[in-house]
């Protein structure tokens, strides 16, 4: 694989994002959604906090003053939703756009690879959702200057969501891969999301060597330790294999367009 032609298919997927206004529309609405849950929960506290001081015994029951469950927890799993419902966003057009614009065939004319195609486009992407999770960090910075939150849930936490929103680019780019219609590939790409995302709803009502499998293969299960400040070396991998399956998927639906045109 050439760095070069992934660095160049990189820009210019960049370029795209920035020039149309996709990335800024995008952050905007994310930061804007995520930060009202954000104002929400903390407003809570401050009210469970009051009430604490008036029954303490109710606060030592319902652990009302641990700011990392009432607080930082729910906050991480607002945004890992937010994160299903958007992402698709971004990856819609990745290769949907090219292949109804027709210049799909002009890039793979060019002396690049499909492989460095894929990887360009996934790291954009990527990118463009580091950008956006960084400018979440003044959640947890408040949090710290304001509470006595423990900071090494924070850290692994957001660890988790950045491997989650890696794993749901992967997926989303696949099903920009699979069809040329920019809203038919962010419906697939948010309708399998939650497949994966709803399995962990199931592992009640299955037998037990059925449950652990669903549990593993649940896409939210692995991001409950790493919010919990575990870092555990399966969650990991995972999110790993997650992400390769499905850029492996993406780079074989290419090659199929490949072989049909």
């Amino acid at each position: 694989m050439n760095p070069r032609a992934v660095y160049l298919v990189l820009k210019k997927e960049l370029q795209s994002y920035f020039q149309s206004f996709i990335a800024y529309a995008v952050i905007a609405v994310f930061l804007a959604v995520t930060g009202y849950l954000f104002y929400n929960l903390v407003a809570t506290f401050s009210v469970l906090s009051f009430q604490a001081e008036a029954n303490p015994m109710l606060a030592r029951q319902h652990n009302l003053l641990n700011i990392n469950e009432t607080v930082v927890r729910p906050l991480i799993g607002n945004l890992s939703v937010i994160m299903l419902l958007m992402m698709p966003l971004l990856t819609m057009k990745l290769l949907a756009d090219e292949k109804k614009s027709g210049t799909m065939e002009l890039l793979l004319s060019y002396p690049v690879r499909d492989a460095e195609v894929v990887v360009g486009k996934y790291l954009a992407c990527l990118a463009v959702f580091t950008v956006m999770l960084v400018s979440t960090g003044v959640y947890p910075a408040l949090l710290i200057w304001l509470g006595e939150p423990e900071v090494m849930p924070l850290v692994t936490a957001y660890l988790g969501l950045f491997l989650l929103g890696a794993a749901f680019i992967s997926l989303g780019l696949f099903a920009s891969s699979v069809t040329e219609n920019q809203v038919v590939a962010a419906s697939m790409a948010i309708g399998i999301l939650f497949f994966f995302w709803l399995m962990s709803y199931s592992i009640v009502f299955a037998p037990p060597a059925i449950g652990q499998i669903i549990a593993y293969v649940a896409i939210n299960e692995h991001l409950e330790s790493l919010a919990k400040g575990v870092i555990d070396t399966e969650d990991i991998i995972y999110y790993l294999n997650f992400i390769v399956l499905f850029l492996f998927l993406t780079l074989r639906a290419l090659e199929s367009n490949r072989w049909r045109g």
